[in-house]
């Protein structure tokens, strides 16, 4: 009884170990194709390289910098125009 009881406990111990292994290939099949998948979505949707996204992101860095300063220097000759030229102080 007990060589049959362990005989049992050993037959059970495979089965167990190749079912373990069978859902270790079936995961892998699962990531595999579910990667494929992903993959080939975000391939038709067109979307931007990491160095293109940083092309952009340092050009719009460089815009707004330059606007900044821009904006600066219209908001000085604005000034100057608004004051009146030849002008001492004096009324006359």
């Amino acid at each position: 009884m007990r060589d049959t009881t362990n005989r049992i406990l050993d037959d059970l111990a495979k089965l167990a170990t190749e079912a373990a292994g069978a859902a270790q290939g079936l995961r892998r099949d699962a990531e595999t194709a579910l990667r494929s998948g992903l993959e080939r979505i975000v391939r038709d949707m067109d979307l931007v390289t990491r160095e293109e996204f940083e092309a952009a992101r340092d050009m719009a860095a460089l815009a707004r910098e330059q606007n900044e300063k821009l904006e600066a220097r219209i908001a000085a000759l604005e000034a100057r125009l608004a004051t009146p030229q030849g002008q001492s102080g004096d009324a006359q």
